[in-house]
């Protein structure tokens, strides 16, 4: 069950009006029909999985428990290496641990061994990357004090299989978001008015931008070896946008649905491509993740690298993003990503800019020359390393660039024979339409949240009555889904 589904519609529809009519007499109730809700929204996917669910849930929530109650130090070590254990060793057995066994035997093959290690028929449950972080991040903060341990078993339930986010996310940590669970929600009309424009909102970028980009890039990175390198250069820029379109517009999505539910979600991007280097990006794209990483993985590194100084901070670094290439799949492609991200960092370590900020356009308008230049080139380079996220293997993106830098650079592109059939219009406008709406709405948390407060309703209506048109138009028939349900 995707967001951009009917099924979804009658679903929420229908769920929305049991929550407000009988959960509002007591929290318990409320509580209930969230968990059950919850779990319907999961089982509808494979209900096999829902056992999984339910187990990681009791075993996460007895030793938290525990946790908190010992004293003695070593023993509260064994309990979170038992956490980690459960946790890291599940996602390894679904998601790494044919891919691991695969690369073994194919390194052995390459030297003149033949080694056959059998791997395992498993299928990878869905959110399973999301609801893991949750659970990993609840026990790192019982351990250090950052959060009391859950007493309440129907709130921890609730607070891993929350639906709106257990699929991709925004990663919520629990010390934000189990005290909401513990707290009876009132309707709040602003809060939901909020919700549905957020939702209506992400609804418009997966359904207008990231689909219809799709039908450009997807025949682009299927056939690059037979196309121009600016056919391969407009691929690697219309992906990158077609890949913010789809997280970012499930991100809000999921975010609108809480806040129709009374929850405040954790924000998961800021206007990523306004970022003036590429730390200022990640600070900007897919912030739970990275929040999380900084948190947990990033931090504890730099302080045991400290005594190294700058190569202390570039190593920190380099394994902080190669484990979250690594997050996204099994798959040495994204091992690179992330290596490269964590690359693309060193001239900010070494020139000591990596944790200055700096508000674009600040109390201004239209950014400056030099403003525009630095985003145009990080823009750029996170473009060009998306070509190694989409591709299947680490070849295809060497030959890609290859194609990139060739010399066929002014042979009719792609996107021009669309021009000569009026279609590519409708993209640049689009595109130009999400573009003006996202800087308009760069200080907010989505780009829809304050436009048109201070114009007449009637102009507000016909903005929203716009957007609802275009989605009608140019969203596709069948229902795609998001790019981040497979990570």
């Amino acid at each position: 069950m995707i967001f951009n589904s009917v099924t979804f519609v009658l679903f929420f529809g229908l769920f929305l009006l049991i929550y407000w009519l009988l959960g509002t007499r007591k929290l318990s109730w409320q509580n209930y029909i969230l968990l059950g809700g919850s779990y319907l929204f999961y089982a509808w996917t494979d209900w096999r999985f829902l056992f999984l669910l339910i187990a990681i849930s009791i075993f996460n929530f007895f030793l938290g428990i525990q946790l908190e109650k010992t004293t003695h130090e070593t023993k509260r070590r064994l309990l979170l290496w038992l956490g980690l254990v459960q946790g890291i060793g599940g996602l390894f057995l679904f998601k790494y641990f044919n891919f691991f066994i695969a690369s073994f035997n194919d390194a052995f093959s390459a030297i003149g061994f033949n080694v056959n290690l059998q791997t395992l028929k498993l299928i990878i449950p869905l959110g399973i990357s999301y609801f893991t972080f949750k659970t990993l991040s609840y026990l790192f903060d019982v351990d250090k004090g950052k959060v009391e341990a859950s007493k309440n078993w129907l709130v921890f339930f609730n607070y891993v299989s929350f639906f709106p986010t257990i699929l991709s996310g925004p990663i919520d940590k629990g010390r934000t978001f189990i005290p909401q669970i513990e707290t009876k929600r009132v309707f709040n009309n602003r809060l939901a008015v909020n919700g549905l424009k957020q939702f209506f909102w992400g609804l418009f970028k997966k359904m207008v931008i990231a689909d219809n980009l799709a039908l450009i890039t997807d025949p682009i990175f299927e056939n690059y070896a037979q196309l121009p390198s600016s056919s391969l250069l407009l691929g690697a820029f219309f992906f990158a946008i077609q890949l913010y379109a789809d997280f970012s517009g499930y991100s809000d999505m999921a975010i609108g649905t809480g806040q129709l539910l009374g929850f405040r979600v954790t924000k998961n991007f800021e206007s990523p491509f306004f970022a003036q280097n590429i730390a200022e990006f990640w600070r900007k794209w897919h912030m739970s993740l990275t929040s999380w990483f900084t948190e947990y993985v990033f931090t504890p590194l730099s302080i045991s690298f400290r005594d190294f100084g700058k190569f202390g901070l570039i190593l920190a670094i380099l394994i902080n993003f190669f484990i979250i290439g690594l997050w996204h799949g099994a798959s040495w492609t994204f091992a690179l990503f992330g290596l490269v991200h964590g690359i693309l960092f060193i001239p900010l370590i070494l020139t000591g800019k990596m944790n200055k900020k700096k508000r674009i356009a600040k109390e201004k308008l239209f950014p400056t020359f030099k403003e525009i230049a630095n985003m145009l080139f990080t823009f750029t380079m996170v473009a060009l390393s998306f070509v190694i996220f989409r591709v299947e293997k680490i070849k295809d993106a060497f030959h890609y660039f290859i194609g990139i830098f060739s010399s066929s650079s002014y042979e009719s592109t792609l996107f021009e024979k669309r021009f000569l059939e009026g279609e590519a219009y409708v993209t640049v406008f689009i595109l130009l339409f999400l573009l003006v709406l996202e800087w308009k709405g760069r200080k907010d948390n989505y780009a829809l949240e304050n436009r048109g407060r201070k114009l007449p309703r009637y102009v507000r209506f016909l903005l929203y009555a716009f957007i609802l048109f275009l989605i009608g138009m140019f969203a596709p028939t069948n229902e795609t889904p998001f790019m981040y349900l497979k990570f």
